[in-house]
């Protein structure tokens, strides 16, 4: 149990520091600082730097608790109520920590191909449970016939626009008029 704890607690650390320098910035001494550690612990359970990055970013690179969150709480017999639920849990529960730059920089400005290609995954899934909502309103009689696919990227479109403006660029408007704005122009471009 003691070699968990101890790895757990060097991976927690790794990824802050990958999260904030990126890979080239951080060095095997500055993860023992943090974690008070030493090098040899380090080689132990993931025998050099990069597999130390590899492990960190699959540790902090994952949205599957806010996925499961939007599939099971977006499944009652309200469409409406789908929607209000889909949208507030997108904004107030999106992995922002899953998107922070350095955990996708490798050595220069080249991106870690293993960091998006798990994010690209995982963002599918999130698309899945908009398209599988859409399609559940329209077989409901309550969304008009429309391309589902096409319905999920205008709503996550719009979702996307207010996380990533709270997140790279600060912005902190009123989130709950947000998410009110995005249900009503939604649910009236879908309505019958």
């Amino acid at each position: 149990m003691k070699a968990k704890l101890g790895s757990a607690a060097i991976l927690e650390v790794a990824g802050k520091l990958f999260a904030e320098k990126g890979y080239a910035n951080v060095s095997i001494r500055d993860v023992c600082r943090e974690a008070k550690t030493t090098p040899p612990m380090i080689y132990y359970y993931f025998k050099d730097k990069r597999r130390l990055f590899e492990a960190a970013v699959n540790h902090r690179v994952t949205m599957q608790e806010f996925i499961r969150l939007l599939r099971d709480r977006t499944t009652t017999n309200s469409v409406k109520e789908n929607v209000e639920r889909f949208v507030d849990i997108y904004l107030s529960s999106f992995p922002t920590e899953a998107f922070q730059p350095g955990l996708y920089m490798v050595e220069t400005a080249e991106l870690d191909r293993t960091s998006a290609e798990k994010i690209s995954e995982e963002l599918d899934e999130v698309r899945k449970v908009a398209i599988s909502l859409v399609k559940r309103g329209i077989a409901r009689g309550a969304f008009r016939k429309t391309d589902p696919k096409s319905a999920a990227d205008c709503l996550i479109g719009m979702l996307n626009h207010v996380v990533f403006q709270r997140f790279h660029f600060s912005r902190t408007g009123d989130l709950d008029k947000s998410k009110d704005a995005i249900v009503d122009f939604f649910l009236r471009a879908m309505v019958v």
